[in-house]
């Protein structure tokens, strides 16, 4: 009688949207691939697999997503550019109306029943409701997988990676290795340690009987030692900030009411403190566009795409990001924009759209404005890439009192504009910004960035300006904001906020560069989540492989000093998400995938129709392990030969 062939068996660390996602895409590509071989998939992550730690059901049912149903699919459609088959599902929308009508089978907690039941294309749901499509799409998963993939789940964390045939994954709650041939980290944001900067405040903190509260994921930090009325200092004014200002005001038991006026009140419930806000910019996140494109459908990339980049590159030298290539990206975003305006709003135009779109693609970057002045006649309808990303910047004023007018006026500004679709070129940028990220790892990958550049400006600025236009929060939550501000329980900083850590005055005091004057405080929050830093990861398994130098983290020559310069990544092969050693070198059987790798990708999940970088990647790295399978499996039979 004949020996069974054994299996291959995967291990992937992170159970979440991603993980799941490329489960999916093993599913999906094992009838070409795997061949009717059998593979073992060991799904690893403390918290439930589909969801993961993010998107989990256990958390604040204030805290939602700052996407509409209508724009979140994990599913692929017939525009991604795969190898693999195309499986397409319902988006979040399309989800919720069938779990209505009975036509889907899904577990729905009764708390998320009138959420569900009233939930429209255009609203922003709940994480909590998010959990649950999440939840749904792995048992769908799951339960068309082909035969011969079998999935075992571990609901702990994995703590050491051993190399050898096969590798030894121990895991925190059982004594024994599991056995596995390979391994996925799908780890999502990377936690880690404070920085030395981190450090010192900290430091300071401890001595003077403080409180201070470094970089992390805001919904599980434990706020509640922050004090009734206390003073709050806080850094951030992104989506960290949101979740910490719902978390601390209607979370403590406060209430928003609708005005008949417009607008909302908000009634205390005395248990708030008073948050003092600043960041770089001085500015909120843009609220998230609530229409949609009314023009001729977009192409895009236009003027950045591969061909561009293969251009690019052809010329000699490194290459710097605020020179040679944000100037393409500039031109990709106007172009959506005016392209959006012209043929949307044509009576705000004064040059007939063929003959704009010529000269536009003609123009030199210096030329470009002159083109447009003559173009479009009013200021309000032209695209201002700079003064859009530094709002504030050399604006003064004499009191905070009069900065707070002026950033009240301007998020009621950005607000209006964000609801109004005689704004709607604003999409067309956003669009265009979607389209750039998903060009970035291509750009990355050819290795021609200089370092300094890369990590400034790429790494630093560019996917910072991303965050703050195209991935702010929901409109609701900017209203919620002035109401705050009008409560007496949120004041601003402004732009350029800094903090010191005064010893004589044994506090905190925060000043920016809107306003004269300090404001001192016992508490600082840091409302960000960590920059990505392998040096200072706090997950165990990622310091284990780091220390054996197993795990390298991304670096960047610098031509001028020849020094490598830390990106705080971990390391990988763009083109097939292999992980690379301390010495650059690529594992055949470990991958990695997320938005702190080389390749920089975006959420596990996307708008649908848009190609997503996500998806592309997920189908690379399941079709690379099925080929593993295949060759293990035919190496396999040779040995018993």
């Amino acid at each position: 009688m004949s020996t069974p062939e054994p299996p291959y068996v995967l291990a992937v660390v992170g159970a979440g949207p991603r993980g799941v996602g490329v489960l999916e895409r093993l599913g999906a590509n094992a009838a070409e691939l795997l061949g009717g071989r059998r593979l073992v998939v060991h799904l690893v992550d403390p918290f439930p697999a589909g969801a993961g730690r993010v998107w989990r059901y256990e958390q604040s049912p204030l805290l939602r997503m700052n996407s509409m149903p209508e724009d979140v699919t994990v599913f692929t459609d017939d525009t991604v550019k795969i190898d693999g088959p195309v499986r397409p599902g319902p988006s979040l929308i399309e989800w919720a109306r069938q779990v209505r009508a009975g036509t889907l089978d899904a577990e729905v907690d009764d708390s998320l029943r009138a959420e569900l039941d009233a939930l429209q294309s255009d609203h922003f749901p709940t994480r909590r409701l998010q959990s649950a499509y999440l939840a749904w799409f792995h048992r769908k998963v799951c339960s068309e997988l082909p035969d011969g993939i079998e999935v075992v789940e571990h609901r702990t964390r994995a703590v050491r990676l051993e190399d050898g045939e096969p590798q030894s994954l121990w895991l925190e709650d059982r004594p024994d290795p599991l056995k596995v041939d390979a391994v996925l980290f799908t780890v999502g944001h990377l936690d880690a340690e404070p920085d030395a900067r981190e450090t010192e405040l900290a430091e300071f903190a401890a001595r003077h009987d403080l409180a201070y509260y470094p970089a992390g994921y805001t919904a599980d930090v434990d706020y509640s030692a922050i004090g009734a009325g206390e003073t709050v200092l806080v850094r951030g004014f992104g989506l960290a900030f949101v979740d910490l200002m719902l978390l601390l005001t209607e979370g403590r038991g406060g209430r928003f009411e609708e005005q008949a006026c417009g607008g909302l009140k908000y009634h205390p419930s005395g248990a708030e403190p008073v948050l003092h806000i600043g960041s770089r910019r001085g500015v909120p996140y843009h609220a998230k566009i609530g229409y949609r494109l009314g023009g001729k459908p977009l192409q895009l990339p236009r003027f950045f795409d591969s061909y561009a980049i293969e251009k690019l590159c052809a010329v000699p030298g490194r290459i710097d990001f605020r020179r040679d290539v944000w100037p393409l990206i500039s031109k990709e975003l106007a172009w959506a924009y005016y392209s959006e305006l012209f043929t949307a709003h044509p009576e705000r135009v004064r040059m007939d759209f063929a003959v704009f779109a010529d000269a536009f693609a003609d123009a030199a970057p210096g030329e470009l404005d002159a083109l447009v002045a003559r173009a479009v006649p009013a200021p309000d309808d032209r695209l201002d890439l700079d003064r859009l990303d530094r709002p504030m910047a050399g604006s003064k004023f004499g009191t905070a009192e009069e900065f707070g007018k002026e950033l009240r006026e301007y998020i009621e500004a950005d607000l209006g504009r964000r609801a109004d679709a005689e704004y709607s070129a604003d999409l067309g940028a956003f669009m265009a910004l979607l389209s750039v990220l998903g060009q970035i790892p291509a750009l990355v990958q050819t290795g021609r960035l200089d370092a300094a550049s890369q990590l400034s400006e790429l790494d630093g600025w560019f996917l910072g300006f991303f965050s703050y236009f195209a991935s702010g929060p929901p409109p609701r939550r900017l209203e919620e904001l002035l109401a705050l501000q009008e409560a007496g329980l949120v004041s601003f900083l402004g732009a350029e906020m800094r903090v010191k850590s005064d010893e004589e005055r044994r506090t905190f005091v925060a000043s920016g560069a809107s306003f004269p004057g300090e404001t001192e405080a016992r508490t600082l929050v840091e409302a960000r989540l960590p920059e990505p830093s392998i040096e200072r990861a706090s997950d165990v398994l990622l310091r284990q492989l780091r220390d054996s130098g197993a795990l390298g983290e991304e670096a960047v020559l610098d031509t001028v000093t020849g020094d490598r310069l830390l990106a705080g990544r971990i390391h990988t092969r763009v083109s097939d998400g292999r992980m690379l050693d301390r010495e650059g070198r690529p594992h055949p059987r470990r991958f990695a995938l997320g938005p702190h790798t080389s390749a920089r990708s975006a959420g596990a999940f996307t708008r649908p129709r848009t190609n997503a970088l996500p998806f592309r990647q997920n189908d690379i790295v399941a079709r690379e392990i099925l080929r593993l399978a295949s060759e293990f499996a035919a190496q396999s039979r040779e040995s018993r030969v």
